[in-house]
């Protein structure tokens, strides 16, 4: 069974681009770090697939943000990836959710942002009306409007042995003026036929011949996707050096420990009275003894 991996591929005698990215404990890691509703962990599901496929475009080392910001019940549905498929995400909600509620019932009026952050220039903002039925249209639109470039994305959502799976297709033209509508419409119409087992149990190359069987597909090395949250109880530390002094020792006087809360991966870190004097001493602040 193909486990978190990233897939690109090129057709050989057409100029059209591929990728695959079949997702389970990145997701499943992602997803069971608060007590999601069934919708929002497919909204994120989406969301990670979408940003696993778009992070494949990058052509330099940095890193590409989706987040989905709205006035329903879903305020921030957020999903983060760099060039090296680490990934981390995190959804805001408010109220019951309607176990069959849709993309834009779950968002209500709102938008897609867009960030790229290369490690090395200027980073780029993007905001997408949310024009279409799901996420894939909204990014397809996206595409041809601000890339000028015929996309097709395929997400697809499910159980696979009592797992949740998550995987996707991408189809893209190549901007070298040799491709035709004709190929890439014949691609999409054998793409469309693909099914979610496929997706979430086949390894690349069989699920690419059985789809593209009669075109020459050069497929690359597979690309390992992980969770990595990156937080850290020294980072936490650091944030506790962020806050007013006074408002840290008040909070420390009235609860006896400061304890902050990742939303990414579900720790927690508390810190008593003695270790933030200790992140004091550290700091080159001094020590401060409540009275």
């Amino acid at each position: 069974m193909a486990q978190d991996v990233l897939s690109r591929y090129l057709f050989e005698d057409l100029s059209v681009r591929g990728e695959l990215v079949q997702l389970d404990k990145s997701y499943q890691e992602i997803i069971s770090s608060k007590e999601y509703p069934a919708p929002i962990q497919n909204l994120l599901g989406e969301l990670l697939v979408a940003t696993t496929l778009l992070t494949a475009t990058l052509k330099f080392e940095g890193s590409i943000t989706l987040q989905l910001q709205g006035d329903g019940p879903v305020s921030l549905a957020v999903i983060n990836g760099d060039n090296d498929q680490k990934v981390r995400g995190v959804a805001r909600w408010e109220g019951d959710i309607p176990s069959d509620a849709t993309f834009h019932q779950l968002i209500g009026k709102g938008q897609l942002v867009i960030t790229i952050s290369p490690d090395k220039g200027e980073r780029y903002q993007g905001v997408v009306g949310l024009e279409g039925d799901d996420l894939a249209k909204v990014l397809e639109n996206y595409f041809i409007r601000s890339e000028q470039l015929k996309t097709r994305l395929w997400i697809r959502l499910g159980q696979q042995n009592g797992a949740p799976h998550a995987a996707g297709m991408l189809l893209q033209v190549i901007p070298d003026g040799t491709g035709t509508a004709d190929d890439f419409e014949h691609l999409e119409q054998l793409t469309d036929t693909v099914k979610n087992e496929e997706l979430f149990t086949l390894e690349a190359n069989e699920l690419l011949y059985r789809l593209y069987n009669q075109e020459t597909v050069n497929l690359f090395e597979p690309q390992p996707v992980t969770f990595h949250c990156g937080c850290s109880r020294e980072r936490s530390g650091s944030a506790i050096l962020t806050v007013a002094k006074e408002e840290v020792y008040d909070i420390l006087a009235t609860e006896g420990t400061i304890s902050l809360h990742c939303d990414y991966c579900g720790t927690d870190y508390s810190f008593d009275e003695n270790q933030v004097s200790d992140l004091y001493s550290q700091a080159g602040q001094g020590n401060k003894t409540i009275h």
